[in-house]
């Protein structure tokens, strides 16, 4: 599976883009601080430490990382619990 990483203007998100659909349908999801979601690749990426919330749209997912958090860490944990997922 390939996991395309893009970086957007916001310093602390990233984008990470697969070749299949993970969220059917044209709404997306989103899950914040203390919220949790029928998506379970959602939750799951919302444990990892360091990780303040994270968007979802079709076959992309964007990680808003909190400012002390370094994405040479954060990277390799959201692809690996993507890639766990099959996407």
């Amino acid at each position: 599976m390939s996991i395309q990483v893009q970086e957007t203007p916001n310093p602390n998100a990233r984008k990470f883009t697969t070749e299949s659909m993970i969220f059917q349908g044209d709404g997306s999801v989103s899950v914040m601080p203390g919220q949790t979601s029928d998506y379970d690749i959602m939750n799951d990426l919302m444990k990892l430490e360091g990780v303040d919330n994270v968007f979802g749209f079709q076959n992309f997912i964007t990680i808003n990382k909190l400012p002390n958090a370094e994405w040479d860490d954060l990277t390799p944990q959201v692809k690996e619990i993507i890639n766990n997922y099959g996407y």
